[in-house]
């Protein structure tokens, strides 16, 4: 009976002295049953199989491009393992830290998370906040705040997990504060820093910043240890230690100058030998000349657990490169999401190439016309309708013609005149023919609609279609005069008045050039 109520009297201690770290009002923050939920029996008994306590000390970890938490323990032996990975729901901005407020950067580099920074009473289920901006974000005066490692899978510069995710690592991090772990660090990377892949992202504009913060990755992974960060010159030092015969502690300023310092000589060799074999491996890489990774498109990332239930089968992975799903031997097994997703998913943006859209061509309702035969140079012209009549019969040959609209009282110009000429095919000889303003291709909606007015039988004439594209056309054009118009009175021997003999005007294909 004793031990739920020391218990219970322990976990009210833990949300109080969380409240007063944080400072906030009390009232205002009231722990719920999901902050007080247990850890499920299948972690306690991998915790036990792997020589943990379940409230020893933790470390976490977070790789971008990967999609993947690292959840750490501390053994029975004295050094950290690896309990489990956890895939991230969704991360938001892209690779590299985090610069300012609003830049949707989810940051990287080295936090510490105190009971302060657990939120129980989160809007999204569970969550703590990351620390940012730290002691090296604050030496290069970099803005934001409230970035969180939250539940709800939807992220804005967070780490976004499942509620049931969020849940068992709240639930890890309460127990190691009650094991006496004053704080738990967490360290965010870009990908996993070996040296394969620091080669790959050698043209990175933040290069400069990840092989920093590599140094505490090879701590890390030299001695399973947790690295002690400090900051001086704007810049991370990782596990310093007083040279030999000093008499004042270390003390370190975020923009101030490094003092004298070493490495910590109980992991100095470990660690030295295991950064010279990443720096001659990275060497030899790049020697190779080994692929970059392209500079990623969109905007963050999910794990591929996930992407199958956010977006389609098609998606692009951390590097802006296809990802097919239906490959992915996990999820087409059937393999369950480690979580429920929230009914309106936020899958990550990707910058695609707008679609390429074409408006159709329309073409009036007119039989194609056939090149008509040209002189050849050094050759006469053929001999013009000496009548309108004459060309009428040369254009229909003997079909019987119906008057059009009458048109309104302009003289159409011809050669000779300070109008244009019309385009004609390139690969015909020039013929000066009356002048005509471009007609804009007709809407496929009016184009089917529209009935042009026949001159001749089973033959429509394009003055219609002339007509209909003015109307959508709102400009004035000059009227014109065309073959389908009523012959205007004959002068000259019954040519129009400004005519000229040359002009070779008894073909449908000069017609039909001159309203192209």
């Amino acid at each position: 009976m004793k031990r739920p109520l020391v218990r219970a009297l322990l976990v009210s201690a833990a949300v109080a002295a969380a409240i007063a770290l944080a400072g906030c009002d009390p009232e205002s923050i009231t722990p719920t049953g999901r902050s007080l939920a247990p850890i499920s029996e299948k972690t306690l008994a991998e915790i036990d199989a792997k020589q943990m306590d379940k409230d020893s000390p933790i470390l976490v970890r977070i790789f971008k491009e990967e999609a993947e938490m690292e959840v750490w323990k501390k053994n029975r032996d004295g050094a950290f393992a690896l309990l489990k990975t956890y895939p991230i729901c969704r991360w938001s901005g892209d690779l590299g830290p985090k610069v300012k407020e609003g830049d949707r950067q989810a940051p990287e580099g080295f936090y510490t998370i105190t009971p302060g920074q657990m939120n129980p009473n989160s809007n999204y289920y569970l969550a703590f906040n990351t620390g940012y901006p730290n002691a090296f974000d604050r030496a290069w005066n970099r803005t934001g705040s409230e970035l969180m490692v939250h539940g709800d899978c939807s992220s804005r510069g967070c780490y976004a997990m499942t509620d049931e995710q969020i849940q068992e690592i709240y639930a890890l991090a309460r127990e190691s504060f009650f094991g006496g772990q004053k704080d738990f660090q967490l360290a965010a990377f870009p990908f996993r820093m070996t040296a394969l892949n620091m080669a790959k992202h050698r043209n990175n504009p933040n290069f400069a910043f990840w092989k920093m913060i590599k140094e505490g990755y090879d701590h890390f992974e030299a001695t399973h240890q947790e690295p002690k960060v400090a900051v001086c010159e704007k810049r991370y030092v990782f596990d310093p230690a007083q040279p030999e015969n000093a008499t004042r502690p270390l003390k370190f300023d975020a923009r101030g100058q490094c003092p004298v310092f070493r490495l910590d000589p109980t992991i100095a060799d470990a660690v030295l030998d295991h950064r010279r074999q990443e720096q001659v491996q990275m060497a030899n890489y790049i020697a190779r000349d080994v692929a970059t990774v392209p500079f990623r498109v969109g905007d963050g990332g999910t794990n591929s657990v996930f992407a199958a239930k956010l977006t389609s089968p098609n998606i692009f992975d951390n590097n802006g490169r296809i990802d097919q799903v239906a490959g992915n031997s996990q999820i087409a097994s059937g393999a369950q999401v480690p979580g429920a997703l929230p009914r309106t998913p936020n899958p990550p943006a990707v910058t695609a190439e707008p679609a390429r859209t074409s408006q159709p061509v329309v073409m009036a309702s007119v039989p194609m016309p056939q090149p008509a035969p040209q002189a050849k140079e050094g050759e006469a012209p053929p001999e013009k309708p000496k009548s309108i009549a004459g060309l009428l019969g040369n254009l229909f040959s003997g079909a019987q013609a119906r008057p059009t609209e009458p048109a309104q009282s302009q003289t159409v110009a011809l050669r000779g005149s300070n109008t244009k000429m019309a385009a004609k095919p390139k690969r015909a000889t020039p013929v000066h023919t009356a002048s005509a303003p471009a007609v804009p291709h007709a809407k496929p909606q009016d184009a089917a609609s529209a009935e042009p007015t026949a001159v001749a039988k089973n033959v429509p004439a394009p003055a219609s279609a002339v007509q209909q594209a003015r109307k959508d056309d709102k400009s004035p054009a000059p009227d014109m005069r065309t073959a389908y118009s009523s012959p205007p009175p004959a002068s000259n021997n019954g040519m129009l008045q400004g005519a000229q003999p040359v002009v070779p005007a008894g073909s449908f294909e000069s017609r039909w050039t001159a309203l192209r």
